[in-house]
């Protein structure tokens, strides 16, 4: 079972809150969990109550293995759960990284220039073809003046 330190989304609309809680990895991210060992409010005005955390437990999980999200890391760093034991371990370092965007290739390259290309070329026949109906009532209005 990995196990991984994250944070479970509470509080309201547009007033977010979050529980700085122990799961597995395969539960959801407002689903069952192991223990909860904090508590985050972004929208906090005071500084020293937008984090409560219990310090101990915390480093106690990373002992063990679990894997903090990289929120949850640098909340971890700025709290001071990181002492020298745990960066010796290098259990510090250790953070669970969320798969980002993949890579462009070649191909996808390729395919976005044809793509502006077609929608380059599409212009330029509307355009042609607003200039030569425009022509043509010009045409039609010249005549209608003789």
């Amino acid at each position: 079972m990995a196990v991984v330190i994250r944070m479970k989304r509470t509080g309201r609309r547009n007033r977010p809150c979050y529980r700085i809680s122990v799961a597995d990895s395969r539960s959801p991210r407002d689903g069952r969990i192991l223990e909860t060992i904090g508590l985050y409010d972004p929208v906090s005005k005071d500084e020293e109550k937008q984090v409560t955390l219990k310090v101990e437990r915390a480093q106690e999980w990373l002992r063990n293995g679990a894997k903090p999200s990289e929120t949850v890391h640098s909340i971890f760093k700025r709290q001071g759960v990181y002492t020298e034991d745990l960066e010796r371990s290098k259990l510090a370092g250790k953070i669970r990284r969320r798969p980002g965007r993949k890579k462009a290739t070649e191909t996808s390259k390729r395919r976005a220039a044809d793509k502006a290309a077609r929608a380059e070329r599409k212009t330029a026949r509307r355009g042609e073809r607003v200039a030569a109906a425009r022509a043509a009532k010009a045409v039609e209005a010249s005549s209608d003046d003789e």
